[in-house]
């Protein structure tokens, strides 16, 4: 059973730290919690080799983001702008809210 508990959404900022593109930043494009990857923006860039198709009258290779595994990314802190851990603590209205563990900065959705 893979891991499906992962505190990134959608347009958080991130920074890869383990593979190919170690220490590059991006915007998270799209999270899959079943397979427990993510896309991220200009992050793990494969080619396609493509043939012509009604659709794609030219053909040829196409350069589009591949997903990777959520543990080789860390979540960006807005104020201390570094990769951090977070943790999720309630606030006196019920609601859940991330802050960053370095310096108890709210992250914001």
């Amino acid at each position: 059973m893979v891991k499906t508990k992962c505190n990134l959404k959608k347009d958080d900022k991130v920074k890869v730290v383990a593979g190919k593109d170690n220490g590059k930043i991006g915007k998270v494009l799209k999270v899959n919690r079943k397979k427990a990857r993510v896309l991220v923006e200009n992050i793990n860039i494969v080619k396609r080799h493509q043939r012509p198709s009604a659709v794609n009258r030219q053909g040829g290779i196409i350069e589009s983001e591949a997903p990777i595994h959520w543990s080789n990314v860390m979540l960006l802190c807005n104020k201390c702008m570094k990769p951090v851990r977070i943790s999720m603590k309630r606030l006196e209205d019920g609601k859940m809210v991330r802050f960053c563990n370095k310096c108890e900065e709210l992250i914001d959705n």
